[in-house]
This record gives C-alpha cells, sequence and structure tokens, in this order.
C-alpha cells in the first residue's frame, strides 16, 4: 500500500525562535498588534510504501527521528493517509 505523510516541525517551546520572532515583530510594524508569539515550523510531505499502517507508522516516526527533525530544538507530530492499494 502507498501511505501519503504529512509531517510538522516545530521549535520546542524551550528554544528561542528567531524567525518567528522576527516575523512577529513585522507583523506589530504593520498594525497586527494583536498577534502574539509566533513560531515559525515546516511542512514535510512524502509518500512511502508499506505492508500496513502500523508498518508506515514506523517508517515515518523512524524517518522523523533519524533525519527529519532535529530533537534536541524539535517537536514533530505526523499524519498518516492510505492512498491506494497496490
Amino acid at each position: 500500500m502507498t501511505y501519503s505523510i504529512v509531517v510538522h516541525i516545530m521549535p520546542r517551546q524551550s528554544i528561542l525562535d528567531p524567525q518567528g520572532k522576527a516575523t512577529e515583530s513585522g507583523l506589530h510594524q504593520l498594525g497586527f498588534n494583536e498577534i502574539h508569539q509566533v513560531r515559525i515550523g515546516k511542512r514535510i510531505e512524502f509518500q512511502l510504501e508499506a505492508a500496513d499502517e502500523q508498518t508506515a507508522r514506523e517508517l515515518a516516526d523512524g524517518a522523523c527521528r533519524k533525519l527529519l527533525a532535529n530533537l534536541i530544538m524539535e517537536s514533530y507530530r505526523y499524519e498518516i493517509l492510505e492512498t491506494s492499494n497496490i
């Protein structure tokens, strides 16, 4: 089966997010003073082949832990969707 994976990666709350701070400052300069605590993350999409959903979850989690997310500075979550039968 083919699964579509969507990974959401965000800086950990305890880590300074300079890109988020710069964006928040820019928003305030444009008059959006109601917006606070901006954090910038990443979205990664990919397809994978797996025999079943549990195997797809293990593969997606392994990819996140080993390469896609820096676990010291980032947290992640992923969504998994079955896209087709092979």
